[in-house]
């Protein structure tokens, strides 16, 4: 059996939309001395790959519906933010004033639909949303990576999410290419 060694890639800037993602993280990895290979498997917060995708909605572009003025009455909340996490929502699993849980798009259940304003520092009208297709966004960093690095290795593209009655978070992987969830 092979041994299971993690390397965190330092030297990432903060990325914005538009930046070309694979590009930083080969330089990233470059003036770290770390040589990409196959066989490796690349873990990349969700939160980069949908700042880089741009996927952001201005809150103050979002007229509410009359479900997501209700739920925001009855919880405490900004209705333009419930109409976000319902915009990108299949249907709610639970709604009250500590967590609305929704069946997200892509079919994951998770809090708030994925919608985060948490690392948007200093606007409170934007919001960044999960990835279109986190797996098609897998799939194409890798293609990308084996272009710039000769190396062809699997990507997961990861996120933070909570579990009832638990403290902390735990990682999950939301997309994935080049190997079998």
């Amino acid at each position: 059996m092979s041994p299971v060694e993690l390397i965190p890639l330092p030297g990432m800037p903060e990325v914005r939309p538009g930046d070309d993602l694979v590009g930083l993280i080969a330089s990233a990895a470059a003036m770290a001395d770390i040589i990409l290979a196959d066989g490796d498997v690349i873990a990349i917060a969700q939160k980069i790959v949908s700042k880089a995708e741009g996927r952001y909605v201005c809150l103050s572009d979002l007229e509410p519906s009359a479900e997501a003025v209700e739920i925001a009455n009855r919880d405490g909340r900004d209705a333009r933010l419930v109409e976000a996490v319902l915009r990108e929502s299949n249907e709610i699993v639970a709604a009250s004033e500590r967590a609305l849980i929704v069946e997200h798009r892509s079919g994951a259940v998770c809090a708030h639909g994925g919608v985060d304003r948490s690392t948007l520092e200093g606007d409170e009208d934007t919001v960044l949303l999960l990835p279109e297709d986190s797996d098609a966004s897998a799939k194409k960093i890798r293609g990308d990576l084996r272009q710039k690095t000769g190396a062809f290795p699997a990507v997961i593209i990861v996120d933070t999410q909570g579990r009832a009655f638990r403290s902390g978070v735990v990682g999950v992987c939301i997309g994935c290419a080049g190997l079998e969830p």
